[in-house]
C-alpha cells in the first residue's frame, strides 16, 4: 500500500520548487499482471541534472550535486511498481515478459511483498514524483517480485543487480537520514547481492538458467561491463562482504575468485576487449587477494 507519511527528517522534494527532474510518459504502462495502467515516471536526460563524480571499486559512479537541481539518483528511476497489484520490475520487463505463471505467482504473493516492503521502508508513495526513499521501495518491491519470475529471464542476476544497488542506495539514505538504521539495511542488501552474483555464476555454468536476455549488466547505469563485470563483483562483494567466521572456508572462496580474476583479466595485463576501468579495479582486487591468501601461507597455481 502506498504510504503519504515520511520521515520527519526526509526532504519533500513534491513540496520543495526544484527544478525537474524526472517527468510522466505521455502513454501509461500497462502492468501485464493486473491489466490495469499506471503512469510511468522517466528521468530527464542533460540538462546538467547529473554531475559525474569518482567511480568506485564497486563500479558505482558517484554523482556531485548540483546548484541547480541538487542531489540527484538516477539510479531510482530505473525500475518501476504498479500502485494496483504492487508488481515491480525494471521498466523493459513488464513489456518482455510473457509468462503467465509468472504472473499468477506475482499476484498470489501480492500481500507477502507489501508486508515484506512495509516492515523495512513503511514511508512510501507509489503515485507522487519519487524520492530517494519512494524508489528504494520500488526497488525492494522489485526485489521479492523477480523471486516469482521464471528462469528464462535471468530472475537471479536481476535479483543480484537489485541488491547491490538497494545496498548502494540505503548508505545513500543513511547520510540524508540518519539513525535509522539504513547502514545495517546496507549491509545485508550486499550480502544478498554477493549470493545472487554467485548463484548467477554456477547457474550460467551448470547450464540451469541463461543470462543471454540481459541486454545490460551495469551494475551501474553509466556504463555495461558485460559478464566480466558480473565475474569480477563475485570476486570483490566475497573480498569485501564474505562470511569471515569460517576462515577456512573463507580463504577456499578466495582462492577461486583469484584464480577466476586472473583467468579473466590476464592478471591486469591491457585488453582493447575490456573497459579500462574494470581491469584497473580487477588488478587491486587482485593483488589485495594475493595479500590475504600469502598473509595465511596460501598460494595459488598461478604464482
Amino acid at each position: 500500500m502506498a504510504k503519504n507519511s515520511r520521515l520527519s527528517s526526509w526532504p519533500d522534494e513534491n513540496e520543495a520548487k526544484k527544478p525537474k527532474i524526472s517527468y510522466w510518459a505521455k502513454e501509461e504502462l500497462e502492468c501485464p499482471v493486473c491489466n490495469r495502467k499506471f503512469k510511468q515516471e522517466l528521468m530527464f536526460q542533460g540538462g546538467g541534472r547529473t554531475i559525474a563524480g569518482n567511480l568506485t571499486d564497486e563500479l558505482h559512479r558517484n554523482y556531485e550535486p548540483s546548484k541547480k537541481y541538487g542531489r540527484v539518483y538516477p539510479l531510482i528511476y530505473e525500475v518501476g511498481c504498479c500502485p494496483n497489484c504492487h508488481a515491480a520490475f525494471f521498466w523493459r520487463d513488464f513489456k518482455d515478459i510473457r509468462d503467465k505463471a509468472s504472473f499468477d505467482r506475482i499476484m498470489d504473493n501480492e500481500d507477502k511483498r507489501v508486508k515484506a516492503v512495509d516492515n523495512i521502508f513503511p514511508h512510501y508513495d507509489l503515485h507522487c514524483e519519487r524520492t530517494l526513499y519512494d524508489g528504494v521501495a520500488m526497488y525492494y518491491y522489485a526485489l521479492m517480485t523477480y523471486e516469482d519470475v521464471d528462469i528464462a529471464y535471468a530472475p537471479t542476476f536481476k535479483r543480484g543487480l537489485i541488491s547491490l544497488r538497494l545496498a548502494w542506495l540505503c548508505k545513500e539514505m543513511d547520510i540524508a537520514s540518519p539513525g535509522h538504521n539504513f547502514g545495517y539495511i546496507s549491509q545485508v542488501f550486499y550480502r544478498k547481492a554477493l549470493f545472487f552474483y554467485q548463484q548467477t555464476l554456477i547457474n550460467e555454468t551448470g547450464r540451469i538458467e541463461s543470462i543471454e536476455s540481459v541486454s545490460n549488466f551495469g551494475p551501474d547505469t553509466d556504463k555495461n561491463y558485460g559478464y566480466d563485470g558480473v565475474i569480477f563483483l563475485c570476486g570483490l562483494l566475497e573480498y569485501k562482504y564474505g562470511q569471515r567466521e569460517d576462515q577456512e572456508l573463507r580463504l577456499k572462496k578466495l582462492d577461486e575468485s583469484k584464480k577466476a580474476i586472473a583467468r579473466i583479466f590476464g592478471l591486469g595485463k591491457s585488453s582493447k576487449a575490456k573497459p579500462g576501468p574494470l581491469l584497473e579495479t580487477a588488478r587491486e582486487l587482485y593483488d589485495n587477494i594475493t595479500n590475504e591468501l600469502s598473509s595465511n601461507n596460501i598460494f595459488s597455481d598461478d604464482e
